[in-house]
């Protein structure tokens, strides 16, 4: 949600120390979806080859914020470093007061930011060499809200999500009926000003409670958690943490709830404390601990057919003037090397000519989907 000047600030500074102290650099890219430009931020590890698929974690920013902001504050880029997985930063869009945000409470835009993510998972996929079974979502406060949203709207594609102050609204959870369990992880503060711990009743935002017990009712886990003991390792953080894991779900699902007493509307164990923030617990850690063993494979037995590849026909390759696309395909998404989509078509069937006349030379990427869900990418030269 919205974010005091001082959070600004004190992320700028943090910035200054991680572009002097970081071995790897982020990349800013853009992609055309719902007739919007939108940008993202990617962090690759040095492990990362291309070779072998890995996974990847989108990171959601909080309201009035942005990707840069949020790729410092969440700091998952040095567990990717040993963990080896992508983090993809994305941006969100202006809404009347001049402010960043997420399109997840039913409010007067416009803006399909479920949509943008989905063909934002089409280009990575397409560009990068990832794990489709490993696809993860987390965020803050609006990201919060945006990774739960995605678990109701997108989980095909996502394979489990972590919130840190940030539930959902009634209305997309009265209407979420995922046709897998979804495995979630909630971190929240008690004493929240912003996003309340017993809900923000400006959006019709759930409690924590409420929205952890209806996930734990949807994964058909155990209603009575577990609690784990967290060491107060942190006497002068101004909070402790306690951990509750319900157990049992559908295809080894679990909920997690790491309530923060006396926490604010911060990201536990974040390098540049901002209010009461919780030094017990390490969130970033703690998150990738969670979502990483979870695979969509596991949780849906329709993913892994959705995930499989297959060749296709396409000529001429190179092409020159025009190539055609044979095959019947639900869609067609076409992306320049850069990421951009420059074409996108529905429900093709026989052969498909595409004239590239004014396109830019270069390499481009054509993915189709077929009507089963399966997904083919071929490479294309354009001369």
């Amino acid at each position: 949600m919205k974010n005091s000047t001082y959070y600004i600030l004190s992320l700028l500074l943090v910035v200054i120390f991680n572009v002097t102290s970081s071995a790897q650099i982020s990349t800013n890219a853009t992609i055309v979806s719902g007739g919007l430009v939108r940008e993202y931020r990617i962090y690759k590890p040095a492990s990362y080859t291309g070779n072998t698929p890995v996974p990847l974690l989108l990171n959601f920013h909080g309201y009035t914020s942005n990707n840069l902001q949020q790729e410092i504050y969440a700091n998952f880029n040095n567990i990717a470093d040993t963990a080896n997985f992508l983090v993809v930063l994305p941006n969100g869009t202006i809404d009347a007061q001049g402010s960043t945000f997420w399109n997840v409470f039913n409010g007067p835009y416009a803006v399909d930011d479920i949509g943008f993510v989905r063909n934002l998972l089409d280009t990575l996929q397409t560009l990068y060499n990832i794990d489709a079974n490993r696809i993860y979502s987390t965020g803050f406060s609006n990201g919060g809200f945006m990774s739960h949203t995605l678990a109701c709207e997108l989980n095909d594609r996502i394979a489990a999500i972590a919130a840190v102050a940030g539930t959902i609204t009634n209305s997309y959870m009265n209407n979420c009926n995922p046709p897998r369990p979804v495995p979630v992880m909630h971190i929240h503060g008690t004493a929240d000003d912003v996003v309340p711990y017993t809900g923000l009743t400006l959006v019709n935002g759930l409690s924590v409670q409420n929205a952890v017990d209806k996930w734990v009712d949807k994964n058909n886990c155990n209603p009575t958690p577990a609690q784990i003991n967290v060491p107060n390792t942190s006497t002068t953080d101004g909070c402790t943490a306690e951990r509750y894991v319900y157990t049992g779900g559908d295809n080894g699902t679990t909920v997690e709830l790491y309530k923060i007493l006396g926490g604010g509307h911060t990201w536990p164990g974040a390098f540049f404390p901002i209010g009461v923030t919780n030094l017990d617990i390490n969130a970033s850690r703690e998150i990738w601990r969670f979502l990483s063993k979870y695979r969509l494979d596991e949780l849906s037995p329709s993913a892994e057919v959705a995930s499989a590849a297959f060749s296709f026909e396409m000529t001429p390759n190179p092409a020159h003037g025009q190539f055609t696309v044979q095959g019947d395909f639900s869609q067609l998404h076409i992306f320049h090397s850069n990421g951009q989509l420059v074409q996108q078509r529905q429900n093709i069937v026989g052969n498909t000519v595409f004239e590239v006349d004014s396109w830019q030379k270069g390499l481009y990427f054509v993915q189709v989907t077929t009507a089963e869900g399966r997904v083919g990418t071929r490479k294309l030269i354009v001369e």
